[in-house]
């Protein structure tokens, strides 16, 4: 797929589709998706919006976090990101919402945005620099959160170090040697290149179905994200989004890890219709690990935790809360 698309052509695309939407729209509400929020932390006026970005310093990388509602106590969540995403390409709706019960932190991997050192092209190093992450940060046990790549990241994190997870939960992602995995560049590359050619954001096609109530969505979701004006994270550079497809073509041609080691808690989240990572691989994912518990949203694609945002945080609070 990559030698058929014109490298002019697609280094536009990369360039101008790796950035975040610069849409700043009302957030409309999808119908049939509009429900209550948790209650907002009266604790803290911080929100995702205005929360500072950090760095601390660990295995030689400058690595950038932010990290909400500390003042919780309890088992931090650390947020593990998708494919070309920085700290600015989570949902407001979800950190915040998550952050109004539990010590939320996210940060940038190695060589990707603000972080420093050179881009990791495998999952398992990628899980390795996460590790190194966590313990600088002087936690002992995590709970996290995991979406699409970072949902691997998660698997690889609980093999190499059980101890080091209380739960999981996991979005928009499938074990090694799932269905379509190797192949995401393929479909990354054509809805970068529609984005490109109709003016909008590839995650309108990649995260979302082409129907009224996913395109509404999506148009929200993008507005969402263009919420942060200042201290915004840097684009994640080209080398970088290509080292990450790199390693999701090798992990998704690796062998299956056996996941019935996994005892952990985990929560499976995806939409019925996901282009990226097919949600067969959800529905797999689930059987493989013995203590787990899915979600399926309807009328959704690779970006149903976003979709159906205030569905996807109460049940990442009841979760956790068990």
């Amino acid at each position: 797929m990559k030698r058929l698309i014109n490298p002019v052509i697609l280094g536009l695309a990369l360039s101008t589709t790796l950035q975040t939407s610069s849409a700043a729209a009302a957030e409309p509400v999808p119908a049939g998706t509009a429900q209550n929020q948790p209650a907002t932390d009266q604790a803290s006026d911080i929100s995702w919006k205005t929360v500072p970005t950090q760095t601390i310093s660990a295995g030689g990388v400058e690595f950038a976090y932010r990290e909400l509602g500390k003042h919780h106590g309890g088992t931090p969540v650390v947020l593990l990101t998708h494919l070309a995403a920085v700290l600015d390409n989570w949902d407001p709706r979800v950190i915040d919402g998550i952050a109004a019960r539990h010590h939320v932190i996210a940060f940038d991997n190695r060589g990707i945005g603000a972080s420093s050192g050179s881009p990791s092209n495998s999952i398992e190093q990628m899980a390795d620099d996460a590790i190194i992450f966590i313990k600088a940060m002087g936690l002992q046990q995590v709970d996290l959160l995991g979406f699409s790549l970072g949902g691997m990241v998660a698997q690889e994190i609980v093999l190499k170090e059980p101890p080091l997870v209380r739960k999981m939960v996991l979005a928009g992602t499938g074990p090694a040697g799932g269905e379509g995995i190797s192949t995401v560049a393929g479909v990354t590359y054509l809805d970068m290149l529609r984005g490109f050619f109709t003016g909008q954001d590839a995650k309108q096609f990649l995260f979302f179905t082409r129907t009224p109530g996913g395109i509404e969505a999506g148009k929200a979701f993008l507005a969402r994200l263009n919420e942060r004006t200042e201290d915004r994270d840097k684009d994640i550079a080209v080398s970088a989004f290509l080292a990450q497809l790199e390693a999701l073509r090798v992990w998704g041609n690796k062998t299956p890890a056996d996941l019935s080691v996994v005892k952990q808690p985990v929560l499976v989240v995806n939409g019925d219709n996901d282009r990226m990572v097919p949600t067969v691989n959800t529905h797999d994912l689930a059987r493989r690990l013995p203590n787990s518990q899915l979600i399926i949203y309807p009328d959704a694609g690779h970006g149903g935790l976003f979709q159906f945002h205030a569905d996807f945080v109460n049940s990442t609070l009841g979760f956790l809360a068990r």
